[in-house]
């Protein structure tokens, strides 16, 4: 299972990347990703680095640990998520590019959890795709406004 969604942004290809990329204050971005912190002595993004990502929502609060598998400055940005170092949660990607007016930043998610994992995840009151999609629609839109007001 996947979902992107994109959003035109009145400013450069770099600086989009370079606010998703800043992994530190990504929670100004995201609903429900407080930020993230480089491991293992590195200190910038790079393809292999891992970073720990600290995510919460509602009253629950738990780190996962993620891979950069592509970085391709401005324009890609990807990264895998595992729980517990082990099992795999999903693949997170930004793609930018050149549009009228500034730049399109698309987001994509895909679910990479096994079927026992999404079955046990998943609530009458919670369904992981349906939050995933509002909340890259939120990542997105506040994206635009940091963007548009910051430069």
């Amino acid at each position: 299972m996947s979902y992107s969604d994109s959003i035109d942004i009145a400013c450069s290809p770099e600086e989009a990347f370079n606010v998703v990329i800043d992994l530190p204050n990504m929670g100004r971005l995201s609903p429900e990703n407080t930020g993230g912190e480089w491991i293992g002595g590195v200190t910038k993004a790079q393809v292999g680095a891992k970073f720990k990502g600290t995510n919460t929502r509602e009253k629950d609060t738990w780190y996962t640990t993620a891979k950069v598998v592509t970085l391709d400055s401005p324009k890609k940005f990807v990264f895998d998520v595992t729980y517990k170092k082990v099992f795999k949660v999903a693949r997170w990607e930004f793609d930018v590019e050149s549009a009228p007016g500034g730049c399109r930043v698309t987001e994509t998610w895909t679910d990479h959890r096994s079927n026992f994992a999404r079955k046990q995840s998943e609530s009458d009151d919670f369904k992981r795709v349906d939050y995933s999609k509002v909340s890259i629609r939120t990542t997105l839109e506040k994206l635009k406004a940091f963007c548009e007001t910051s430069g």
